[in-house]
């Protein structure tokens, strides 16, 4: 027969385990609602943040945008036939095509390497600007060929950052490309031309940028990009306008060589020119961009704002 004592003593460690499971399952809920709070602030800092997502970081230990100098005399012809073999005319790309050619996708690293030796002349002028816009859309391209099938570029390691490719005899990051060299040369013009392998990107142009011709072809790639009314949409008779995110994230190149307004009239569809007509004030909002990948196939379609987050904290 168990005594009062012995049942006291036996239920001692009962109460001890209780005790300890609970301290863990309190435990356990701080650390969610800590993790969920973390969630929560990356949602609300994707959805609200005027930067973009590949935008510029120079904080402590972050590499800086450097000038690109680029090789003069490069020839475009490859890159141009392979754009016009694998882009179609709404500027989506058929990767799994291009990928399975090896001798397409050999053509590809040839035309990069011309960009890698170091010169004492490098290009200047619509030259540079035509090269390293092109070298830009290739290297996208490349990156996004390497690790096919992907849903977003985002699905590769730091697409944006990481100083990977040859050019002018220096190891260069697209960063460095567009915020270090294209950005302060070309000013608002270099956004219509720049392709990040995004569905919300400006459409990728089936030519290569030229010399000769880099400033005729910047304005169509500007007039394609505002006439797409899934990317940009203008209307007159609500004197309002909801336009690409690209015109948030970098207002300040606009307002410094020509403002937006100007742009929409300059560059944009009937629409757009009604819209800005007498230079009356415009309500502009913006279309949520979409990193889905560029892909002619399924592969991107259905990225979202959510996916997005998921790869910013595996650190890609």
């Amino acid at each position: 027969m168990e005594t009062e004592g012995a049942s006291f003593r036996n239920s001692r460690p009962n109460q001890q385990e209780g005790l300890q499971h609970a301290d863990w399952k309190r435990k356990e809920n701080r650390i969610m609602k800590k993790n969920i709070a973390t969630l929560c602030s990356l949602i609300a800092a994707a959805v609200l943040s005027p930067t973009p997502v590949h935008a510029r970081d120079e904080g402590k230990g972050k590499a800086k945008d450097v000038e690109v100098k680029c090789p003069a005399g490069i020839d475009h012809s490859t890159w141009d036939g392979l754009l016009k073999k694998y882009v179609d005319d709404k500027g989506l790309v058929n990767y799994a095509a291009w990928k399975s050619s090896k001798s397409d996708m050999e053509a590809l690293d040839s035309y990069l390497k011309q960009f890698a030796a170091k010169t004492e002349k490098p290009a200047e002028g619509n030259e540079k600007a035509a090269s390293l816009v092109n070298a830009y859309n290739a290297i996208a391209v490349r990156a996004i060929l390497a690790a096919y099938p992907v849903e977003s570029i985002h699905e590769t390691k730091k697409p944006f950052e990481t100083k990977a490719w040859k050019i002018g005899g220096a190891t260069v990051s697209l960063n460095d490309i567009e915020n270090g060299t294209l950005r302060p040369m070309l000013k608002y013009r270099a956004h219509a031309v720049l392709v990040c392998a995004a569905r919300s990107c400006p459409p990728l142009q089936r030519s290569a940028y030229a010399t000769d011709s880099f400033e005729s072809q910047d304005d169509k790639a500007f007039t394609v990009w505002l006439g797409r009314e899934d990317l940009n949409k203008f209307m007159p008779q609500e004197k309002k306008a909801e336009v690409s995110e690209i015109f948030k994230w970098f207002k300040g190149d606009f307002e410094r060589s020509l403002p937006v307004a100007k742009v929409f009239a300059q560059y944009g569809p009937e629409s757009a020119q009604d819209l800005t007509k007498g230079g009356q004030t415009l309500d502009i909002s913006y279309i949520s961009y979409n990193w889905g990948l560029n892909d002619q196939g399924e592969h991107g379609r259905n990225y979202s704002k959510i996916n997005l987050i998921f790869d910013k904290l595996g650190g890609k």
